[in-house]
């Protein structure tokens, strides 16, 4: 004691610190949670919903079945033809489809993040953008002229097209079908493609699932450009008002002996019971779902590694110096007309990848138009090439997925990345710790995981989707398991809001 303080100064300041503790605790899991359980209850509504209706888009097997097959005889230019009229001299990229209005044309790749130049394929004129008569002509013929088509203009972006892949595209025009989907067709205007479909029921679907699960709210308006931060801090809000009301509902639990009522829980109310109760059996599904939905945004850019990009020239190799096989040889080689015709180039060998509706693509020799196969020597020593600096350590064969390499329905968030078996998973010793995918029969380099990323499939798509390849194969489990654990977090919220705006009607009202 210090004599020289008088003594009202020597008293204690206040309760002790652990009183003051709980005191906070209790005060930020009760006001925040007014709020935040309103997102916790709307986040578990439309995460079921986006379980079986994803956000829209155009996978390849939907573009593939609708594109006709490609006609010989309506094919007069050839790929080194179209090459030249695009000002381009590889044609590594190229491909030829009939998209545009239903006539075929070659799309030239152009610089990144720009769209393909394009290339009639009768006249080996260069195309301009597409204007609405386009838009109309390649809508009806998605339809094969079995519906009428109604143009709706040009749209920047709307609640359906926030993807930063149809950047290239924009403005978009927009068609609606009289089909008995009432589809919508967002259609290029610098290809006049169809770059995005939308039924009536995914439009309607999507405002109670992936819309407002992203908060898309916040898209396309004058709040656009804070939307990440908006995502982000409000699931950091929503992590701590979790785990706050964990350690309440901890505190409040008697483990010991029960309380005068005979229960463990104090609460006789039933709403206030209700949720300490769900609480206790739902919190940690609940913090990890909304943990893992703020990692699905790369925070902090934590997931940013900073690898280089892959050596892709060196593991592509120099272009044959022989002339390319017209596009009529290449059809009459093949069992039946493919509907796409795609050049690529893989250890030196310059080959087109055919493609049907279904099915993987036909392999053949640019060159010649006989099928190919490349050589799995020489073809993993154009993988060593790939990471350059590092040694390609090891050459694993996939004959089924392995938890990094895997598929999902064509609704899923990466329903449209195809992912074809077997597969090589190719491992590199560099600091990164890179692996790459590679299809061993296209030659196509298929996808890349590092360090980094492997840490995000862990800590938002496995521990977000629980997409577990195990579990993902013994569906309904998964979606059982799925539905149960969200309306368990769906009750914990509920409960939350109503006790929320209970306590704060009294506030007001008093």
């Amino acid at each position: 004691m210090n004599p020289t303080l008088p003594s009202s100064s020597r008293r204690p300041a206040g309760p002790p610190l652990t009183a003051r503790a709980k005191r906070w605790l209790y005060l930020i899991h009760r006001w925040a949670g007014i709020v935040l359980c309103l997102f916790f209850a709307m986040w578990f509504i439309s995460g079921v919903v986006m379980m079986y209706v994803g956000y829209p888009k155009l996978t390849p097997q939907e573009r593939l079945a609708h594109l006709p097959p490609l006609d010989p005889a309506a094919i007069a230019v050839t790929p080194s033809q179209a090459l030249a009229a695009a000002g381009a001299k590889d044609a590594a990229g190229l491909s030829l489809v009939a998209a545009r209005g239903g006539a075929p044309v070659y799309l030239v790749p152009g610089e990144a993040r720009r769209a393909p130049r394009i290339v009639d394929a009768s006249s080996g004129a260069l195309l301009p953008p597409a204007d609405a008569a386009t838009a109309l002509a390649t809508a009806k013929a998605w339809s094969r002229g079995q519906y009428a088509a109604r143009y709706e203009g040009t749209v920047d972006e709307d609640v359906f097209t926030h993807s930063r892949a149809l950047g290239p595209d924009r403005p978009l025009h927009r068609v609606d079908l009289d089909d008995p989907a009432r589809t919508r067709l967002y259609i290029s205007s610098a290809t006049g493609m169809v770059v995005l479909d939308a039924t009536r029921a995914e439009r309607g679907w999507n405002y109670a699932g992936a819309w407002i699960h992203w908060l898309y709210p916040f898209r396309g308006n004058a709040l656009d450009a804070w939307w990440h931060d908006i995502v982000v801090w409000l699931s950091v809000a929503g992590v701590l008002a979790a785990l706050t009301g964990t350690v309440v509902g901890i505190l409040r639990w008697r483990f010991a002996r029960p309380y005068a009522s005979g229960s463990r829980s104090p609460y006789r109310e039933r709403m206030m019971r209700w949720h300490h109760l769900s609480g206790l059996l739902f919190a940690a599904v609940t913090i990890t779902w909304i943990f893992s939905g703020l990692m699905s945004m790369n925070p902090w850019k934590l997931f940013s590694g900073g690898a280089p990009p892959l050596a892709q020239a060196a593991y592509a190799g120099a272009a044959g110096t022989a002339p390319l096989a017209a596009p009529r040889a290449l059809i009459a080689a093949l069992p039946a007309a493919p509907r796409e015709l795609r050049w690529t180039r893989a250890d030196g060998h310059d080959v087109v990848l055919a493609r049907t509706a279904a099915g993987a693509p036909q392999v053949l020799s640019a060159h010649d138009a006989q099928p190919h196969a490349f050589d799995p020597a020489a073809l993993r020593a154009a993988a060593a090439r790939l990471v350059p600096g590092a040694r390609l350590a090891r050459v694993d064969t996939l004959n089924a997925y392995d938890f990094y390499y895997y598929a999902r329905d064509e609704h899923a968030m990466l329903g449209h990345v195809e992912k074809p078996l077997p597969a090589w998973r190719l491992i590199y010793d560099d600091p990164q710790a890179t692996w790459a995918y590679l299809d061993p029969r296209t030659g196509q380099i298929l996808g890349r995981q590092d360090r980094a990323s492997r840490a995000s499939r862990w800590l938002f798509a496995f521990l977000h989707s629980w997409d577990w390849t195990g579990l993902l194969a013994r569906r309904p489990l998964w979606d059982a398991l799925l539905i149960f654990l969200s309306l368990g977090g769906l009750a914990l919220s509920l409960t939350g809001v109503v006790i929320g705006w209970r306590r704060l009607g009294k506030k007001l009202r008093a």
